[in-house]
């Protein structure tokens, strides 16, 4: 549990490496952030057949972290987390998101000694890391966006009112929408398990009846201000860092041509790339065809320390 900037924030960090890793460097250093609903371990480091993505990149010979923002996983709830949701208006924007991701970045950068590390996003964690290299593109090594979030159609009807943040199970038919429904079970079985787990990160929702996952709903007005009004949070012309763009043929949340869109407007290099996986949906991390992101994304890991 770190500090995070405000005052009574603590921020879980969890950190997995090679046991007896002793050098550390910035060009084997990562930390994950997560997306809109479920904390990083339940995401990142779920195992599944015995592995989960942080364990994949630890045996790799890194030196990786993950970070829950706060009003996620165990990272401090907003008390207004402790009020019926319609109480209060969205907690925990993206700028707030941001605050919290660098406390964990500086943290690990004076833990370890090093100058920059690796960040990996995930859908709205793509947002939070790419608004924060843009600023920071000397403490990052390399960037990976996972299911990048850009600009969206308005909603045809008027949206209802947000509250301070969204209670719900998480669901196959949204998570998996995309795919086709004769294939979402395939690619993953096991989803009510994981879906069991996420649940069981919040301590109050996964009491109810039935059990839910609270999360905050700023990422939602974020979505409403931003990506629905034709208004980008960041501007990717501000990432001056080798940068991979990566996305699955079957997101319907963050669909592929958000991924190009993103990927057009990162400056030109030749540490620029972009890799769509066959067969997967906004969570093919978590789903049988995993192996090939995994790879792929250590690839470039890699490859990006070799010419550095």
């Amino acid at each position: 549990m770190i500090d995070a900037v405000d005052p009574g924030i603590k921020l879980y960090v969890r950190n997995k490496r090679p046991e007896g890793m002793t050098q550390f460097t910035a060009q084997k250093t990562l930390l994950f952030v997560h997306g809109a609903t479920s904390p990083s371990e339940a995401i990142f480091d779920y195992p599944l057949e015995g592995l989960s993505w942080m364990d994949f990149i630890a045996q790799r010979g890194w030196d990786v972290y993950l970070v829950d923002v706060r009003g996620y996983g165990r990272s401090t709830r907003p008390p207004e987390m402790d009020q019926p949701a319609a109480s209060n208006s969205p907690i925990v924007t993206t700028d707030v998101a941001i605050r919290d991701v660098q406390s964990a970045i500086d943290f690990i950068l004076q833990r370890r000694g090093v100058s920059k590390l690796s960040l990996l996003g995930w859908s709205w964690g793509t947002v939070i890391i790419s608004a924060y290299t843009g600023d920071h593109n000397d403490k990052v090594d390399n960037l990976v966006l996972f299911a990048p979030v850009w600009l969206q159609p308005p909603p045809q009807t008027a949206a209802p009112p947000l509250g301070a943040y969204i209670a719900a199970p998480p669901l196959r038919a949204r998570l998996q929408a995309g795919a086709p429904d004769d294939r979402k079970n395939d690619l993953m079985p096991q989803f009510e398990t994981w879906a069991a787990a996420a649940i069981a990160t919040d301590p109050v929702g996964s009491k109810q009846a039935p059990p839910v996952l609270r999360s905050p709903s700023g990422v939602f007005q974020d979505t409403r201000n931003y990506w629905q009004a034709g208004k980008p949070y960041y501007d990717p012309a501000n990432i001056k860092v080798p940068t991979l763009v990566i996305v699955a043929e079957w997101d319907a949340l963050a669909p592929p041509d958000c991924a190009q869109a993103v990927f057009r407007k990162l400056p030109s290099g030749p540490d620029k790339r972009f890799v769509m996986l066959g067969e997967g949906t906004h969570i093919v991390m978590l789903e049988k065809n995993r192996i090939q992101l995994f790879h792929e994304v250590q690839l470039f890991l890699d490859r990006a320390r070799l010419t550095n």
